[in-house]
């Protein structure tokens, strides 16, 4: 998958000293999440029915 294009966004949660990042980009099919110290790893790649589903587990607290 060609990420090259990707806008990637940090997480608002993401702790103030930048040690803890997760930076999420929007495909045309798919979420890729991945570590902001590590933007050149392999990201998480998932569909959009997935990342809605972790979206509503953590608005939820199912989670926690």
């Amino acid at each position: 998958m060609d990420l090259s294009q990707a806008v990637w966004r940090k997480s608002s949660r993401s702790d103030t000293h930048g040690t803890q990042c997760v930076e999420v980009a929007a495909l045309a099919e798919a979420v890729a999440v991945r570590d902001s110290r590590r933007p050149d790893g392999r990201p998480l790649i998932i569909t959009p029915a997935g990342w809605a589903a972790f979206l509503g587990d953590v608005k939820r607290g199912t989670l926690d």
